[in-house]
């Protein structure tokens, strides 16, 4: 990038010049090492060196088939330059490079999502997860290799996030050994599944098992929905694509019928629950470890949703560094926008948020591939708390990286709200992680419900997990005065968590008591129950950002690790300021302590202000990667947003014909 140096705007010069710390040393960092760092940067190398990856119009002017066309050719030719170039991707593929059989951030060469983001995030974990060693052999290479490409189909028309009410049917005949696949009502048509529309041949699908009369439950069945050499829908089934959306419009978002459809009884995967030939029925030995693949998918959204948000914070910070506007004084120049203190409260927490999330996202990983093992070995007693940790880590992550795309996008104006930005399609892609694997209102409560028994355990004096390990410092009033260190602010937030769990108990037992059915009474206090769960992520979001911070600096140079540092205790302090009212009412909190709060909290913004650049530097994304005329290396913001006006249709000709055949006449009154 040197050899762009007389090209680069000069405030982004400036802002490099300024920066404390090695901007290397930082991205080795985030990469988990400088040889991570080379590989990535060699694949990426390579992938943007083939032209056909590149758009010679800007997608935004495409049809909706045109757009899933471009995205299938490109994600095809990534799969063969991945192959090509990197023969052994599949075994690291849940490691280092994500849930896309490609390296995530390469993956996103094809706008909005590659097309087979489902085959590899979920088909093939499933498969992975829930198949046992015959169907492993079977359909894993199979599946790797990509001679089958899948769909993972759960959701239907009536049902999404309760997975125990859909209706599809998949009915055990003992006398073909068959099960017989039904879609019995228009409900229960499945309706969403990615890739399902147009690209899969086979899917996980998700159905009630019948044997014998009676229902066991829903269950994982791997089904051909497409002819192998066709691509014709097999008879039976009823295939097709639903149309386009806020977001994700590259992706064939499909639905499917089935009509009496057989399939063989190994098509169930058979890890844990198993009917035999005759139809008996074989429970698992954890209804639980039938979930596996929703867990897995909530744990990796942690990390995706870090990478989009560090994308739109890289975007609106070297914007902002670019962008004048307005005098402080009148004898002064026009200030870069970045020196708005109102600038720098927008965007440095979006920042640290980024940051925040990509080490809850790694720490999430560890968490859940250690309980993986656990249960590998028959011990399943960690497997509420992974639950309950991926359903609100999932709903509070998408969440606040919506928010923050929200305010980048916000922070850089009218400009920030053209399409070539690429912050409005972040914005697309990052509201539909609210709501696909879990609505985040729902998952929050299925945390609550875990949090509602930790609190009965902590009152019977029974340990309780880690993670909420704060209960018993909360339960016995075991609190120190508040002094606003920032570990204190971080306990502070713990007991927040822990007295709004035990408000919510309270009023749950009150209601019980007063003669309500549990479920009744917890609906009437399930706003109190996702504000209690709210609050308890925050608290492990807050803990283990500062602790991860801390452990993993520990090496880094001392001007990388005050930088850090510093980001992650904008972090504290802030989530401290947005919840003062909590504080105020669960700790000995003083006004004196809020107006110290308020200062540091504007002190640290100056401190990170001549670091920012670099820290967005830091995550290392290409233009190709970034795809935004406001984000570039060399913030020639002006030049680009120009020259990608000029490519719109409407500019290849001098007069629209729409002038001849409507708007003279109009005018002329000849209408």
């Amino acid at each position: 990038m040197d050899s762009l140096e007389e090209s680069i705007n000069e405030d982004l010069i400036k802002e490099r010049a300024q920066c404390s710390f090695d901007v290397s040393e930082l991205t080795y960092f985030l990469d988990d090492g400088k040889e991570n760092t080379e590989q990535r940067r060699k694949f990426e190398k390579i992938v943007f060196s083939f032209k056909e990856l590149k758009d010679p119009v800007s997608e935004e002017y495409l049809s909706h088939k045109e757009k899933y066309e471009n995205a299938i050719r490109k994600s095809c030719l990534l799969v063969k330059i991945t192959k090509e170039n990197f023969p052994d991707i599949e075994s690291e593929m849940t490691e280092k490079l994500g849930i896309n059989g490609i390296p995530a951030r390469v993956a996103q060469a094809v706008k909005d999502v590659p097309s087979f983001l489902v085959h590899f995030g979920l088909f093939v974990p499933t498969i992975i997860g829930q198949g046992d060693a015959e169907q492993l052999s079977y359909w894993l290479p199979r599946a790797l290799d990509m001679n089958i490409i899948g769909a993972y189909v759960q959701t239907e028309l009536g049902h999404g996030t309760y997975v125990r009410g859909l209706e599809t049917t998949a009915t055990y005949d003992p006398e073909t050994e068959e099960f017989v696949l039904n879609s019995p009502t228009l409900t229960s048509y499945k309706w969403w599944p990615g890739g399902l529309g147009c690209t899969a041949n086979h899917c996980i699908v998700m159905a009630q098992l019948y044997t014998k009369e009676q229902c066991h439950g829903v269950h994982n069945f791997v089904v051909q929905i497409r002819d192998e050499e066709t691509h014709m829908p097999r008879m039976g089934v009823r295939v097709g694509e639903i149309g386009p959306k806020m977001g994700l419009n590259t992706t064939d978002n499909g639905f499917l019928e089935f009509q009496n459809y057989r399939v063989p009884r190994k098509a169930m995967l058979m890890k844990n629950a198993k009917v035999l030939k005759d139809g008996t029925y074989v429970k698992p030995a954890n209804e639980k470890l039938t979930y596996g693949t929703m867990v897995y998918v909530r744990v990796s959204l942690v990390s995706e949703v870090a990478l989009h948000l560090a994308k739109a914070t890289t975007i609106a910070i070297r914007y902002s560094a670019v962008r004048r506007q307005s005098k402080l004084k009148l004898d002064e120049p026009e200030l870069q926008i970045l020196d708005y203190t109102t600038q720098q409260h927008k965007l440095f927490i979006c920042l640290a948020t980024s940051y925040a999330l990509d080490m809850a996202g790694k720490w999430l990983w560890k968490t859940y591939k250690k309980v993986s093992r656990d249960i590998g070995h028959g011990k399943t007693d960690s497997l509420p708390e992974l639950h309950a940790l991926a359903c609100c880590l999932k709903a509070i992550s998408t969440a606040d990286a919506a928010a923050c795309i929200e305010k980048c996008r916000l922070a850089c104006g009218g400009h920030g709200y053209m399409s070539s930005s690429n912050l409005p399609l972040l914005y697309g892609l990052i509201t539909a992680t609210c709501t696909y694997e879990g609505d985040n209102t729902v998952l929050l409560l299925q945390t609550a419900r875990y949090l509602v028994k930790a609190w009965n355990r902590e009152e019977n004096a029974i340990d309780v997990k880690s993670t909420v390990s704060y209960l018993h410092l909360a339960y016995n009033n075991r609190y120190e005065k508040w002094d606003n260190t920032t570990e204190n602010i971080i306990i502070g937030l713990q007991i927040v968590a822990a007295g709004k769990i035990s408000s919510s108990v309270k009023s749950l037992n009150k209601r019980v008591e007063k003669g309500l059915a549990y479920e009744d009474a917890w609906n009437l206090t399930s706003v109190q129950l996702t504000r209690a769960a709210e609050a308890h992520c925050r608290a492990v979001l807050v803990n283990t950002y500062w602790a991860e911070t801390q452990r993993r600096t520990a090496t880094l140079s001392s001007s990388l690790r005050v930088v850090l540092q510093t980001l992650a205790e904008l972090y504290v302090v802030y989530w401290a300021l947005e919840t003062i009212g909590d504080l105020l009412q669960f700790t000995n909190i003083s006004e004196n302590h809020i107006v110290e709060l308020r200062a540091r909290y504007e002190h640290l913004l100056t401190r990170l202000r001549p670091d920012a650049v670099g820290i967005v530097d830091a995550f290392d994304f290409t233009d190709e990667l970034l795809n935004s005329t406001l984000g570039a290396y060399d913030g020639r913001v002006y030049e680009r947003l120009m020259a990608e006006a000029l490519r719109s249709p409407l500019n290849a000709e001098p007069v629209n014909r729409t002038f001849h055949t409507h708007l003279k006449p109009l005018m002329q009154g000849k209408l």
